[in-house]
């Protein structure tokens, strides 16, 4: 009697290993890198040419100087975004495999990416006001949570090569809590004063920096 066909396992299921499964993975990745990219291209939609006479170079000069809000929003989202984009592209680059809740913790931090632009013209418009600077950073402060959170669950689940153990580790770790513990911490001080709210995610840039001068030495 012939053996029966073992079933294939369902989408979503156990771990599964890259060698085997590698256009899988290769459309995961695809389609993450284009999520990443289309955030952060409609990020510019948020950036409008002011409307004025085609002589009045004044009134054009004070419309682009009336953007600044938004110049902020984007140069802030763009950096932050594509700092989170090169993080996961190095980390997606050393798995050996991926499981059901590393696709579905993916997906949740794909779905937190998509409102930077939301949350980045809220913020461009009403960044005098607690409510936007809060969803701003609540936004951008949980998907950099969530993506320190997938790394740790991929080196716990020995998903990563365990060559590229030792440079991954860290983005699991206290060194990858850096961008979202000022996005986070920064939504208590909103409530106060929201510039001051503002002004916290310079904390962001600063353990990034002090993290690099770190890892160099």
């Amino acid at each position: 009697m012939a053996r029966e066909a073992a079933p294939t396992p369902p989408p979503g299921g156990g771990r599964r290993a890259r060698s085997a499964h590698e256009t899988e993975f290769g459309r995961i990745v695809a389609f993450s890198d284009g999520v990443l990219a289309i955030a952060i291209t409609l990020l510019t939609l948020n950036l409008e040419v002011p409307k004025v006479s085609s002589d009045d170079s004044a009134a054009l000069a004070d419309g682009i100087v009336d953007l600044a809000p938004h110049f902020f929003a984007y140069a802030l989202s763009f950096a932050v975004v594509g700092r989170m984009w090169l993080v996961h592209h190095r980390f997606f680059a050393t798995l050996v495999g991926f499981d059901g809740r590393l696709m579905a913790a993916n997906l949740l931090y794909l779905s937190l990416i998509v409102l930077v632009p939301f949350a980045s013209d809220l913020l461009g418009t009403y960044g005098e006001i607690d409510v936007a600077v809060i969803t701003y950073a609540a936004v951008l402060g949980l998907a950099s949570l969530v993506n320190v959170l997938m790394i740790r669950y991929a080196l716990r689940e020995e998903l990563v090569r365990p060559a590229d153990r030792p440079a991954t580790e860290p983005f699991g770790g206290l060194r990858g809590l850096g961008i979202p513990g000022a996005f986070l911490v920064s939504i208590p001080v909103a409530l106060i004063d929201p510039l001051a709210g503002q002004l916290t995610w310079l904390l962001a840039f600063v353990s990034v920096r002090l993290q690099r001068r770190a890892g160099s030495r």
